[in-house]
């Protein structure tokens, strides 16, 4: 059966209609000419007949197999709009409308974090992304995504699967790029003892390892994981968040300080380890807010340690279930918020309720975005542009950064 591909999903899939509905088609763009064997949504080993202009050759040797890229066979401007109109797509279904910038778009071999599945194999070990939609672990010796430092680590990574993995279960290795070397949290590995314990520690200084945990358990501490922000210098948790590449925090924060304008007293939401509350303390007061212990006390130290900053004041808060209200904003000139995936309902609400003039929304998710920007033009706020950033290159990802005023 022939079908031509109509548009594609938020997924990346091709969809096209079929004499039954929708059928999804991986690895194809819009306007492409299709064949293959038709079962329920399914089209089975899809051929191309008449390829699209946007389709190119994916730069990567291990696109065809390997899981960890989705869009590498179109062209970057394809991959752009597509983006811009998932965020357009988002603003439009709750009755918005915004200026959206030009996309920004990390380089490839820009990503400064990620996470790799492993396992134990009778001659060493296997590293890599899982294949789509599959458990088979892909090898990517020569991956156009990770930054390079990441590529180097490959080594240790392999020695510490080969130490403590075993050839029956499957590990993941977070691996961060730092200041003073790879930064490396693993999950399901062997349970430690003495004897792991010190062999993990021997790789993870000879393997120049700048902090090395296991599970739970820090088993090795090199030299502090360190994380420019601005001025100071911070050692954030293990598996502490991370803006994914340098370029796209870059853009991210440039957009922030934009937003704020000349601001000297903010507030940032869900502050993380200082990714914006720390640059921003450069010219203001901040005080920054955030769920997870570890991490405010990385950024309070790293503020500490700097002179010449603006007063930064830190609150552990779950501001989910329990948003500061619309009181505590009484003299904020300007709020930073930069919530996950899920948004920030509840903080909104009160927001939306309060007197602060400029609101920078931060966000990595379209959906969740236009859902609570809905809530702050409803109060009488103004969307005044969005900026879109695409840090997770060759993927379905999204993130931007909107201003938002009284």
């Amino acid at each position: 059966m022939k079908l031509t591909i109509a548009r594609l999903g938020h997924l990346g899939d091709g969809i096209a209609e079929g004499p039954e509905g929708p059928v999804y088609v991986p690895g194809m763009l819009p306007g492409e000419e299709i064949e293959g064997d038709l079962s329920g949504g399914t089209l089975l080993a899809p051929k191309i007949v008449t390829p699209s202009p946007d389709r190119i050759k994916a730069p990567c040797a291990h696109a065809k197999s390997c899981g960890g890229c989705l869009m590498q066979h179109a062209r970057d401007g394809f991959v752009a709009d597509w983006k811009l109109g998932i965020v357009r797509g988002a603003l439009a279904g709750q009755g918005l409308e915004a200026a959206l910038r030009p996309i920004v778009t990390s380089p490839p071999r820009s990503r400064r974090r990620a996470t790799l599945a492993a396992r134990r194999t009778k001659g060493g070990a296997l590293i890599g992304f899982h294949a789509r939609g599959s458990n088979l672990i892909i090898p990517v010796p020569q991956c156009q995504l990770l930054h390079p430092d990441l590529m180097a680590a490959l080594p240790a990574l392999e020695a510490l699967v080969v130490a403590g993995g075993s050839r029956t279960a499957e590990l993941d290795l977070s691996v961060t790029r730092t200041l003073a070397g790879p930064d490396v949290v693993v999950t399901g590995g062997k349970p430690l003892d003495a004897e792991l314990r010190l062999a993990l520690a021997r790789i993870a200084e000879a393997r120049g390892l700048s902090r090395l945990t296991w599970g739970d358990e820090v088993v090795a501490l090199r030299a502090a994981p360190m994380q420019r922000f601005g001025k100071a210098l911070v050692a954030p948790p293990p598996g502490a968040f991370l803006q994914a590449t340098a370029e796209g925090e870059a853009a991210l924060l440039a957009a922030v300080q934009e937003a704020i304008g000349r601001a000297t007293r903010i507030t940032d939401l869900f502050a993380g380890a200082g990714t914006f509350a720390l640059p921003l303390s450069e010219q203001a007061d901040i005080h920054a807010v955030e769920g997870d212990a570890a991490m405010m006390a990385a950024l309070d130290k790293g503020w500490r340690q700097v002179g010449g900053l603006h007063r930064v004041t830190c609150e552990t808060r779950d501001l989910f279930r329990r948003p500061l209200e619309p009181d505590e904003f009484k003299g904020v000139e300007a709020v930073v918020i930069d919530p996950p995936r899920a948004g920030a309902e509840a903080q909104t609400a009160t927001l939306a309720r309060s007197a602060v003039p400029v609101i920078a929304m931060v966000s990595c998710n379209p959906v969740t975005f236009a859902r609570d920007a809905a809530v702050l033009v409803a109060a009488g706020y103004r969307l005044d542009w969005v900026q879109v950033v695409d840090q997770f290159r060759w993927s379905a990802h999204v993130e931007l950064a909107a201003r938002f005023c009284r």
